[in-house]
């Protein structure tokens, strides 16, 4: 079976024969899913490595990471800016055409691009934190406007993305960080009244050019994530189980939602303590997974940047390779 019908059917709970991954780091691994970030390259450079102003007129600068950036300067700071602020063209073709000359290298792998900063990354990013924080309670008029413009450059973005593409991309990774180490940065109504109904109406757009929804989003989350799955998410990325509540959390909602997983980046994986890191792929496989799917094991990131010696990596790896048949029953 190839890598791509593996991966949707352990997202769509189709009981796929082993667990799919997501990696291209351990070659002892499967390697069933092939991302092309080239629809997140600004004409001005990558927002993570260049300290310099993006499409949408934030200024970036490079942070001690390699491969990570901060905005510090937000084209919206001051809402007299509104009235003349002009968002980059989504149908520009220089979004595509690299993703274009990178489909050909896919192979029979599933095939993910990216949509970074979607909704409350991309407001924060125009206004700054703290002033997008206090807009919800001061100027939600002002917030709600700018949420429809970022919605629509969104569904622009991917109709344009579909007529280039169509069905030889298969998902969309979407990122949106939502928490802090202990909960949500915002109270349950401020996403009711502001997120619900655009994110349902940005997966349904995804979902309307054949397409699975992917979504990261950092920090503790918990209380989101049945929003997130009625708003038709279909697959969460989390890496950190340790914060959500690792075993009850995969109880909560295993069965209802596909997860990607990997052992605690901040926890887990910078101890590096092998039996550790072999029992957590353990809870993970029994307490997320279910019989008919709903895992994708996922590489956490660049090893140096999370901190991590890159024989945790291989430990996590090797263990959920011994564990990739966990779910199939005796004798297949």
């Amino acid at each position: 079976m190839h890598s791509r019908e593996i991966v949707r059917r352990a997202i769509e709970f189709d009981s796929p024969p082993r667990l799919p991954f997501w990696q291209h780091v351990a070659p002892s691994a499967p390697d069933d899913v092939w991302e092309i970030w080239e629809m997140d390259r600004g004409e001005a450079g990558w927002f993570f490595d260049n300290a310099v102003m993006d499409d949408w007129g934030c200024q970036w600068a490079k942070t001690d990471q390699e491969n990570m950036g901060q905005v510090i300067g937000y084209p919206l700071e001051d809402w007299s800016a509104w009235d003349s602020y002009r968002l980059p063209d989504p149908r520009n073709p220089f979004y595509f055409k690299n993703v274009e000359a990178r489909l050909g290298e896919s192979g029979d792998r599933y095939v993910m691009i990216t949509s970074h900063f979607n909704l409350i990354e991309r407001l924060h990013m125009l206004r700054g934190f703290a002033a997008a924080m206090q807009d919800f309670y001061l100027e939600p008029t002002r917030v709600e406007s700018v949420l429809d413009r970022i919605l629509q450059w969104k569904l622009d973005h991917f109709e344009e993305a579909s007529r280039w593409f169509g069905d030889r991309v298969h998902g969309v990774f979407l990122t949106d960080d939502w928490g802090t180490q202990q909960g949500t940065f915002v109270r349950r109504q401020v996403f009711d009244d502001f997120f619900a109904k655009r994110y349902a109406a940005m997966f349904e757009a995804v979902h309307s050019h054949g397409w699975h929804v992917i979504l990261h989003s950092c920090g503790r989350i918990n209380d989101f994530v049945p929003c997130l799955i009625e708003a038709g998410v279909d697959v969460l990325n989390m890496q950190q189980p340790r914060a959500y509540g690792l075993v009850a959390f995969g109880e909560q909602f295993r069965g209802q939602v596909c997860f990607t997983v990997n052992a605690d980046i901040q926890k887990t994986l910078p101890v590096g303590d092998p039996q550790e890191i072999r029992e957590e792929v353990g809870l993970l496989v029994k307490h997320w997974g279910t019989p008919e799917g709903g895992i994708l094991v996922a590489d956490p990131g660049e090893p140096k940047e999370l901190g991590v010696e890159p024989e945790s990596i291989q430990v996590m790896f090797d263990e959920f390779i011994k564990m990739q048949n966990y779910w199939q029953p005796a004798g297949q």
